[in-house]
């Protein structure tokens, strides 16, 4: 709970995003936390900021900073970052392609 920064929510319910419980944010941290529990040494990542404001996404990719330094490999997807979530990452690789592969 600690790695994922939610160790002050442990006891609250999930609940409804926007009624109560947790926040998006929060839930996108409890499920990296689901994750983390099966012990992984690569995790993949798809679009972990999505539908976060900046300040929430700062949180997310502070967690996802918390897992690599545990020594784990992080993988993820990620469209239009801040300079300060770019600036985070080890290392960058573009794709400009959309890869297709078809299995018969």
């Amino acid at each position: 709970m600690e790695l994922v920064e939610l160790k002050s929510i442990k006891d609250a319910l999930v609940g409804l995003p926007g009624i109560n419980g947790l926040s998006i944010e929060q839930r996108k941290r409890l499920t990296i936390a689901a994750e983390l529990v099966a012990n992984p040494s690569i995790i993949f990542m798809d679009e972990p900021t999505s539908g976060l404001d900046a300040r929430a996404a700062a949180i997310v990719m502070r967690t996802v900073r918390n897992t690599v330094d545990t020594g784990r490999t992080v993988v993820c997807t990620i469209h239009q970052p801040s300079i300060d979530i770019f600036e985070a990452f080890d290392e960058v690789n573009w794709s400009y392609e959309i890869i297709i592969r078809v299995h018969m």
